[in-house]
C-alpha cells in the first residue's frame, strides 16, 4: 500500500521546483506496474483574479463555471508533491508529457469547493522508456465532477513485450472542416507559468530551455489543449464529455501555427499542426457522453 500524502494547504511552486533541482533520487523501481503514491488535497477553492488570468492566457470566455482544463491546474501541486516525493524514483526535469484525457461528468461552479485526489501509478516499460500515468479526480462531497489521466515518458531503460497491445486511439489524418491561424508570441510560456503555476525552465526563455536541450523555449502542452477547447467552445457536446490529447512536436516560442477540426461521427477531432498544415504538434478528438 502506498503512503497517502495528505496536503493541508497548498505550496508555492518556487519551492517545487527548488526540490526537483535539488533533491537526490534512488531510480529504484517495482517489478511490476503499480500505485507509486497518493496525494489529497480537501476543501480547495478557486481564487477568482487567477481563474480569469487563466481564461484570458488560454482566451476563454467567462462565465460562472470552471474551463475543463482548469481543475487540472488545481491539481497541480498533487502532481508535483507526488513526482518530487520518494514516490516517484526519477527527477522531474526530463520528464516529457505524452497524453492527457480529461472527462468532465458536469460543469463545475466557480464558487464550489473541491476535494482533489491524485494516484501515480507505474512503470509501463515501452520502447523508448518508461511510461507513468497521474490519474486524478475532483469531487464535491461524494460526486465525482472530473477525473483526468495524464501520461508521462521517462526516457531510456524500456522495453515492451511483443505480444503486449497498446490501447490507445489511432489519431488518423482528417479534411478539416475549418482551419484558423495562431501566433504563439515568444512571452506566452512566461504568461501561462504565472497563471498555472508550472514554471519549469524549458517554457520561460531560450536561455533557460537551451539548458535542457531545447533550442529555444516550448508552450506548455496543457496551455496548447486548452487553448483547442477555447476555440471548440461554442461547440462542445453539452456539459459532460471527454477530450483526449497526444503532445507530438513541441510549439516553439515565438510560432504561427494552424488549428484544424472537423466534426465525426457525433465527436470532434482536432489537430494543432505547423505554419504549412503538415506537421503535428497536438491531436485530439472531443466525444460527448
Amino acid at each position: 500500500m502506498s503512503k497517502i500524502i495528505e496536503l493541508k494547504s497548498v505550496p508555492s511552486t518556487l519551492s517545487y521546483y527548488l526540490r526537483a533541482l535539488t533533491v537526490s533520487k534512488s531510480g529504484q523501481l517495482p517489478v511490476a506496474e503499480s500505485e507509486l503514491g497518493r496525494a489529497v488535497l480537501k476543501g480547495r477553492r478557486v481564487n477568482v483574479s487567477s481563474l480569469n488570468a487563466y481564461r484570458e492566457a488560454c482566451a476563454f470566455s467567462a462565465r460562472g463555471s470552471l474551463p475543463a482544463t482548469y481543475p487540472f491546474v488545481l491539481a497541480a501541486p498533487l502532481h508535483m508533491e507526488l513526482l518530487v516525493s520518494d514516490a516517484f524514483p526519477f527527477r522531474v526535469l526530463g520528464l516529457v508529457h505524452l497524453r492527457n484525457e480529461i472527462i468532465q461528468h458536469r460543469t463545475i461552479g466557480v464558487d464550489e469547493t473541491l476535494d482533489i485526489d491524485c494516484t501515480l501509478r507505474g512503470p509501463r516499460p515501452v520502447p523508448k522508456g518508461m511510461e507513468f500515468d497521474l490519474y486524478t479526480r475532483v469531487l464535491s462531497g461524494q460526486e465525482l465532477l472530473w477525473e483526468c489521466v495524464t501520461t508521462m515518458l521517462r526516457r531510456g531503460g524500456g522495453s515492451r513485450p511483443a505480444s503486449r497491445t497498446h490501447n490507445k486511439r489511432k489519431t488518423v489524418d482528417f479534411t478539416p472542416d475549418s482551419v484558423s491561424r495562431w501566433d504563439v508570441p515568444a512571452g506566452t510560456g512566461r504568461r501561462y507559468a504565472r497563471v498555472s503555476g508550472d514554471s519549469n525552465p524549458i517554457h520561460l526563455s531560450a536561455l533557460t530551455a537551451r539548458l535542457f536541450g531545447f533550442r529555444r523555449a516550448i508552450v506548455h502542452g496543457m496551455w496548447t489543449k486548452a487553448r483547442c477547447l477555447a476555440e471548440l467552445d461554442s461547440l462542445l457536446p453539452g456539459d459532460a464529455f471527454k477530450v483526449s490529447v497526444s503532445f507530438k512536436l513541441p510549439v516553439f516560442l515565438p510560432s504561427s501555427v494552424q488549428f484544424q477540426q472537423r466534426a465525426v461521427d457525433g465527436s470532434i477531432e482536432f489537430a494543432v499542426k505547423d505554419s504549412a498544415g503538415k506537421k503535428p504538434h497536438l491531436t485530439g478528438v472531443i466525444e460527448s457522453l
